[in-house]
């Protein structure tokens, strides 16, 4: 499980948008080429707002991200594409649970579990009656 990260909310200056989208998807594959990155996200926040997550087992691996070509080209392109200089958060990730509650499709949590209600017309929720 990945210990350490790094989020990085970005603001596209007005009408370089799409120029920023293009840009995120270009690095792609320069982070698939660092051995120490686990895992990278490029997120749309909103309709100028991104950011990027991503996650590493060690800070060797952190450090080398941001030493490496992505945040080179990054910080290359920051005057022309962000509203304001991009703001590096180092994230240490603390262990949680990783049970999680069984959902069924099409249902919500707080829902019987996929099993129906049984309801009749005109008695909603009454449990069948035994007989004698």
């Amino acid at each position: 499980m990945s210990k350490l990260a790094l989020y990085m909310p970005l603001e596209a200056k007005p009408g370089k948008e799409k120029e920023v989208a293009e840009f995120l998807r270009s690095a792609l594959p320069l982070v698939e080429a660092e051995p120490g990155t686990v895992s990278w996200y490029a997120i749309k926040e909103g309709p100028s707002s991104f950011a990027i997550f991503d996650t590493f087992n060690d800070e060797a691996g952190r450090d080398a991200h941001l030493n490496g070509k992505v945040a080179a080209a990054l910080m290359a392109k920051a005057a022309d594409l962000f509203a304001k200089p991009p703001a590096i958060h180092k994230i240490d990730i603390r262990p949680t649970s990783r049970r999680r509650p069984r959902v069924e499709t099409g249902q919500h949590p707080g829902a019987t579990g996929g099993r129906r209600q049984q309801r009749t017309r005109g008695k909603r929720n009454q449990s069948p009656r035994a007989t004698d």
